[in-house]
């Protein structure tokens, strides 16, 4: 039998944590691109927290995944045909669309990469959008010194890895916050980070023990009670630099599930004279990627920089997948091997 575009389609939109039913799994006929477009076939799909955002039809930075269209995610595969300039069959390429097998993309940000040196899968992480978040945020926001105190929540995840291995390399001491004692031997043991605490513990009292003398650097992955925890820990003049809140992903407009007061006293800010920034890396990342990648790759060759992917076989898991990603069941990269 010829073969088929298997998609994964949003059905409905969640409230509160999304379930298997807010989606649809489909098979549709193989897409031809057009002029100037190309068809990729995906190998990789990148699952990541901000596609919880694109779920809802609430104001945002980009516009939602439509009811009824492919959930939104890049991919990382095989042209198969094109009609572009400057690829052609058979060229590995990261930059594919959606939890399908088949995306038909324009060339305008789609880049060719190794196929196995380093693995393919890596293109969706630490030398993909993860590891881009983690390189421009902390170099443009956070701007480590050497001597600094940097803290990473969600440390053992895909931009958390990076952003606490830049930092040492920056020469600063880098402590991580994570989930459970697995995660945290493993931000130390293998990532090299100076300390990495357990939310799950008193949190404060760690926090006192690791960091006595405060905080420069803050990388925010997570909000919630981690926030409220590390935000009264920052020296004069500590940056902040906002990522992700993703103990709060699944609540509704206005609501706090997390159980953290309803947010830090800013005070502070004016006192301490402190820099509190949000970024997209989508805004001017992707012009500065060749950058990023040769920067990375000569870490990755010095073994400066290592990274844990957590690999999932089948299109057909992502939604199982990505629901458990919004309640830290993965440990490392989350990644879908489509095939």
């Amino acid at each position: 039998m010829p073969e088929t575009n298997l998609q994964i389609l949003l059905k409905r939109r969640p409230v509160g944590a999304p379930v298997a039913g807010d989606f649809d799994i489909v098979e549709t006929p193989v897409p031809t691109p057009g002029e100037g477009q190309v068809l990729v076939r995906a190998r990789f799909l990148s699952l990541d927290p901000y596609m919880r955002g694109r779920m809802s039809d609430a104001k945002s930075y980009s516009k939602p995944v439509e009811l009824g269209a492919v959930m939104e995610g890049q991919t990382a595969g095989e042209v198969v045909a094109s009609r572009a300039p400057g690829f052609a069959v058979g060229d590995v390429v990261l930059g594919g669309y959606g939890w399908q097998r088949f995306s038909v993309v324009g060339p305008e940000r789609l880049f060719k990469v190794p196929a196995d040196n380093p693995p393919l899968s890596s293109s969706l992480g630490v030398l993909g959008m993860p590891g881009l978040t983690a390189w421009c945020g902390l170099e443009d926001i956070g701007q480590p010194k050497p001597g600094e105190t940097v803290v990473v929540s969600a440390a053992s995840g895909a931009v958390g890895q990076v952003v606490g291995q830049i930092a040492k390399i920056r020469g600063c001491k880098v402590i991580g916050i994570a989930g459970g004692a697995k995660k945290c031997d493993f931000v130390v043991k293998e990532l090299g980070f100076d300390a990495c605490l357990d939310h799950h513990g008193d949190l404060d009292a760690q926090l006192d023990a690791a960091a006595p003398e405060g905080i420069d650097v803050y990388w925010e992955n997570v909000g919630g009670k981690v926030q409220a925890a590390v935000f009264p820990r920052l020296r004069d003049f500590g940056r902040m630099v906002m990522c992700g809140m993703i103990a709060q992903y699944n609540e509704a407009p206005g609501a706090d599930a997390s159980g953290a007061p309803p947010g830090p006293n800013l005070g502070p800010v004016v006192r301490k004279r402190l820099r509190i920034q949000g970024f997209i890396v989508s805004d001017t990342g992707w012009a500065r990627y060749g950058s990023f990648r040769t920067q990375m790759e000569g870490w990755i060759a010095e073994g400066r920089l290592h990274w844990r992917e957590d690999v999932v076989d089948g299109l057909r898991q992502a939604p199982e997948a990505f629901i458990g990603l919004l309640k830290g069941a993965n440990f490392g990269k989350l990644i879908i091997r489509v095939d």
